[in-house]
């Protein structure tokens, strides 16, 4: 096959509606062949059904395959002619690429394109201009299609200069016609100036698109915030609807319980009357027939010895003034939704305290404490989220931020804006004192724990002597005994809160406070007054599903 396929010219092999080497080659009822979709097009735009090449004409229009051997042939020629141009170090033109003008049959991929002859050449066709006088001094480029847009329109010159006027690209000829007294620049020089232009609005169009990308995660992330947010806060309602609801269903379970209660009450005394006095009709109709009976007795013995039993009635009740009250109910429905407002009230309270603290727990900060600023007496663990009182005062640097007097330390961490929470272990301790102070605060000598000294804070003293530090100080009355305190602040907002957290009792908040300056955590454990007030006090992680 590849033998035969080799004496075969290549326009043998070339579809006349093409022009090209044969796609799917198929043979007409007159024996013409064509690439099938070449026919089948010609076919669908013309009226007739007819040969391209002999026209002639066929009522029907014929059914196609593809000619397996021809189809092989051609492919034994592609193949055939590859291997030629492989041979010869040169590739045939894929669809793309621009190929070889000058070639005949089987187009090789060009080489160079020149801008005086406006023809494209592969490496045989291109050798006269690398050789040839006339032709060295052609201007040649790499491989182009359309050369004749490289061309000036006017003169049917090569486009060699740049009009940095007209911002356009000209020939020689246009500077001295069409374009005096304009200021020109080879192209060349234009094109890398161009270039390096292109190259800054690259790297700020990547810039912009990194840019844009960083916003479209920032927004992404905004999203799932959103979805997580709303996720959390329709759980939220969800259970705060379903805790009033119970309360709800509850209070109408107790009040329907009170009112069957009643009403069996009242049956059961009212069937007990009933029960009795059936009883006593029993008897009176017993001894009713008794009399009848003896009185139309004619033994005037039996009657006369009868008579005292039968003339006296059967021991009964009065029932004269015995009644039966019907429960009364009045009232009964307002009592309920007296104590329900009352215990819904409670339960919001409740409910709203624990939002509050959820909301507020949203802005924990991870505290750890400064050993810097702590008391020598005070013994704080490695983590930095324990301090105890040690008794024995350990010899350290007197530095400027140390507290020399009390036994106080502050927290690394500060607020100058914005919101901040942590929380605070007070578990086991009868004696503690914690909250926030100002950066600039005294810590030599005595001190005054008041916001008017940087200080808002709250005290226990004695296990259940509670105390804000305001001005003046005012003494805390709390239902429980805090296990572990929440201090929130609010810097705009000039807000300072403890809470109760197991309770999510709000316990105090300084309010209306003029910050000026960061806000440290503050935490005293005191002394351990003889070993009774040893325990620790422990900043804790934040647990928000309170």
């Amino acid at each position: 096959m590849s033998a035969v396929s080799c004496l075969l010219s290549e326009d043998q092999f070339r579809c006349s509606i093409c022009l090209d080497v044969f796609t799917d080659p198929v043979s007409t009822p007159c024996g013409h062949n064509f690439c099938k979709k070449c026919i089948t097009e010609h076919w669908n735009t013309c009226h007739k059904c007819q040969c391209p090449l002999c026209n002639e004409a066929f009522t029907t229009r014929p059914y196609l395959k593809v000619n397996t051997l021809f189809s092989e042939m051609v492919f034994q020629f592609r193949q055939s002619a590859q291997q030629k141009a492989s041979g010869s170090g040169q590739q045939v033109a894929k669809p793309g690429e621009v190929p070889c003008d000058v070639c005949t049959g089987t187009k090789l991929k060009a080489l160079k394109s020149c801008l005086v002859c406006l023809v494209s050449y592969c490496e045989t066709h291109l050798e006269p201009h690398l050789t040839a006088s006339g032709l060295k001094k052609h201007q040649l480029i790499d491989p182009q299609g359309n050369l004749e847009d490289r061309m000036c329109t006017k003169h049917d010159k090569p486009l060699e200069l740049f009009c940095k006027t007209d911002q356009t690209c000209v020939c020689t000829h246009c500077p001295a016609l069409d374009h005096k007294m304009h200021e020109f620049v080879p192209l060349k020089e234009e094109f890398e100036e161009k270039k390096a232009e292109l190259g800054k609005t690259e790297a700020e169009i990547q810039q912009m698109i990194q840019r844009r990308q960083l916003k479209i995660q920032v927004f992404k992330q905004t999203v799932k915030r959103i979805k997580e947010n709303a996720h959390m806060e329709v759980a939220e309602s969800v259970r705060a609807f379903t805790s009033l609801k119970k309360s709800v269903d509850k209070g109408l379970n107790e009040l329907i319980k009170t009112i069957e209660e009643e009403q069996k009450t009242t049956q059961k005394q009212a069937e007990a009357f009933i029960r009795e006095l059936e009883h006593e009709i029993s008897e009176l109709k017993r001894r009713s027939a008794e009399v009848e009976l003896v009185s139309l007795s004619k033994d005037h013995v039996h009657l006369l010895q009868s008579f005292p039993y039968l003339n006296a009635a059967p021991p009964t009740k009065d029932w004269t003034d015995v009644v039966v009250h019907p429960p009364s109910y009045e009232g009964t429905v307002v009592k309920a939704l007296h104590q329900l407002e009352k215990k819904l009230s409670e339960e919001m309270k409740k409910l709203f305290a624990e939002a509050e603290l959820k909301r507020v727990q949203k802005y924990a900060v991870d505290v750890t404490l400064d050993p810097d600023t702590a008391n020598p007496k005070l013994i704080l663990s490695d983590d930095g989220k324990h301090v105890k009182h040690g008794d024995v005062k350990k010899n350290l640097p007197d530095n400027p931020e140390r507290f020399s007097h009390y036994n106080f330390v502050l927290g690394k961490q500060s607020v100058s804006s914005g919101r901040f929470y942590f929380e605070v272990q007070v578990k086991g301790k009868p004696k503690w004192n914690l909250g926030v102070a100002s950066k600039s605060v005294h810590r030599k000598g005595l001190i005054t724990m008041t916001p008017e000294y940087g200080y808002w804070s709250i005290w226990l003293r004695n296990g259940n002597e509670y105390k804000a530090f305001a001005c003046p100080s005012l003494r805390l009355f709390l239902k429980s005994r805090p296990q572990k305190v929440g201090v929130f602040v609010d810097y705009e907002e000039g807000l300072v809160s403890f809470f109760d957290v197991d309770t999510a009792a709000l316990i105090y908040s300084f309010t209306g406070c003029a910050f000026t300056e960061k806000l440290f955590p503050f935490l005293s454990p005191c002394r351990n007054d003889d070993g009774q007030n040893t325990a620790p006090l422990i900043i804790c992680p934040v647990n928000q599903t309170v």
